[in-house]
């Protein structure tokens, strides 16, 4: 057995049935021991959409989520999702090729010390340095990026590795991965704070918004009157799609930080931001992020937990509350649900503006089946995810980093093939991978594709606007003649065009039925991203 064929034969004993990649050099012979394992290999246009797509999976699957990339540039090209798939907290596996051992300091073809560039943006980073330590490596990243807190991991692989001999007919046993038991009594003084807390408020982490995780935190809502609420957005608590939550989160007792990470988006834990009163809980299984809690929040944080925040959540079900939590879970839930003032009408030759885009959207979506709605951009982005919403959703993340819609787009179609998958993006945002069109032709995954078309980077005109005055806008403009739908219709996908309400309702029902990778183009108003409060919407930062 080759060194390349142990890698992927292992892989797939892991279920690993698609692995996202563009090819190269040094990636070959992982290649061709796909063809005898039966695992696909979904090629892309550029080495960043493949992370991006194993990110994806990742988040639809509950799986490791696999992209293959080759060495220098290839490995370079993948870093900023690399980024990214860490603050989302995906389990992904990427697999570089790299210069061979034996020729390690001579200078050989795209050698670089790929350990080095990716240690900061993973859980772990590894190169073999030997056939013998080939399976080891892969076994220990495996169980790195699924451990609690999940997220990427890099393997890299050099080249005379994967054509050596291993000596092995049969693949070794896998490593079994220890579970880490909470501390004594740990879980009962968490139970006895949630047990006594009149105005509870869990706050979790990205990994509590999958589909793996929803289970627990629904049993936990239901067994102690209380709201789980799931956070991935570097706007934190002002995060759209969480309404105007900001506005009651001064009133709880009790906040539990449930693998939720203490830092800027929770205003670092000050009281503008957690209120004064609450006293805090932190579950999370780094022990870093305990020892910043004690140092930011001294005598208000009550309890530390190092674990899985899901594995504790699901041990509290048992628990019941000491009193009744109806009016607070209400309170709660319409702030979650504030949207502000319905808009009037757009008056005849009026700009569509984003929230009628957005609730002309949600309307297909809610008739839709199985609807997954893909969230990315910076102001557009924050209307989406503000009134689009469906059982299964992917944002650009806490990263903040934009342009991975597309790519999101057609991993989930794979992932799930019956599924209507939707992104919205705006037009600086489409830019960035709309040549995975492509991809999505040639992998029969089609997907619908709203780009509300501005022709400007609104996010940072805005803070020119407000920062420096209308006289000294710069580099934000976008150009009136670029014609993404038409990009669609030219790499085999179907294009359509829309200006208001009427006409994107249209082309939305001719996307789903044309069976094809659909980009609509929606001519748009520019407008700042919404901020709920008790006032209603007002603009807000990117």
């Amino acid at each position: 057995m080759l060194g390349s064929q142990l890698i992927i034969r292992t892989l797939h004993r892991l279920g690993v049935r698609t692995i996202f990649s563009l090819s190269g050099n040094q990636i070959m012979p992982l290649y061709d021991a796909c063809i005898d394992s039966g695992i696909r290999i979904v090629h892309v246009r550029h080495e960043a959409a493949a992370v991006y797509m194993a990110d994806a999976w990742a988040q639809m699957t509950g799986e490791l989520g696999v992209a293959m990339l080759t060495a220098g540039p290839g490995l370079t090209n993948g870093l900023a999702p690399l980024y990214s798939a860490l603050q989302a907290e995906s389990p992904v596996l990427l697999i570089s090729g790299d210069s061979s051992v034996a020729e390690d300091g001579k200078g050989a073809f795209q050698e670089l010390d790929q350990v080095a560039i990716t240690r900061a943006m993973t859980k772990l980073s590894l190169r073999p340095m030997s056939v013998a330590e080939l399976h080891p490596a892969l076994d220990r990243a495996v169980g790195q990026a699924l451990a609690p807190r999940r997220g990427p991991v890099h393997l890299a692989l050099p080249f005379d590795l994967l054509t050596a001999e291993t000596g092995l007919q049969e693949l070794p046993p896998a490593a079994l991965q220890p579970i880490a038991p909470f501390a004594t009594g740990a879980l009962d003084r968490l139970a006895a704070l949630l047990h006594a807390a009149q105005r509870p408020l869990v706050l979790a982490g990205p990994g509590a918004a999958r589909w793996h995780a929803r289970a627990a935190c629904r049993q936990l809502e239901e067994a102690q009157d209380l709201r789980v609420i799931p956070m991935e957005s570097p706007r934190g608590l002002k995060d759209p799609s969480l309404g105007a939550l900001a506005a009651v989160i001064p009133d709880a007792d009790l906040i539990v930080l449930a693998g939720k990470c203490l830092d800027f988006t929770l205003g670092f834990g000050g009281a503008a931001a957690l209120g004064g009163q609450a006293r805090v809980v932190v579950i999370d299984p780094d022990a870093a992020m305990l020892e910043r809690a004690q140092r930011l929040l001294g005598e208000r944080l009550a309890l530390a937990v190092q674990g899985d925040a899901i594995a504790a959540l699901s041990a509290l079900r048992a628990a019941q509350p000491l009193a009744a939590r109806a009016a607070w879970r209400a309170r709660v839930d319409e702030a979650l649900r504030y949207r502000g003032k319905p808009e009037p009408a757009t008056s005849a030759g009026a700009a569509l503006g984003p929230r009628v885009l957005c609730e002309t959207v949600q309307a297909f979506l809610a008739s839709a089946p199985d609807p997954v709605v893909v969230c990315d951009g910076g102001e557009f982005g924050q209307w989406a995810q503000a009134y689009c919403s469906a059982p299964v959703r992917i944002i650009n993340g806490m990263s903040g980093a934009i342009g991975a819609g597309v790519c999101y787009a057609i991993a989930a179609k794979i992932a799930r093939p019956g599924a209507t998958v939707l992104v919205l993006m705006g037009d600086g945002t489409a830019g960035f991978h709309l040549m995975e069109l492509d991809t999505a032709v040639r992998e029969q995954a089609p997907f619908i594709a709203v780009i509300g078309n501005d022709l400007r980077w609104n996010a940072e005109h805005l803070i020119q606007l407000r920062s420096y005055g209308p006289q000294r806008l710069i580099g934000c403009e976008l150009s009136p003649t670029a014609r993404y739908d038409e990009v669609a219709s030219a790499l085999g996908g179907a294009g359509f065009a829309a200006d208001d309400a009427q006409s994107l309702g249209a082309a939305l029902a001719r996307a789903a039925d044309s069976g094809l990778p659909a980009c609509i183009n929606v001519s748009m108003a520019g407008e700042a991203a919404p901020v709920f409060n008790a006032s209603g919407p007002s603009a807000g930062g990117h």
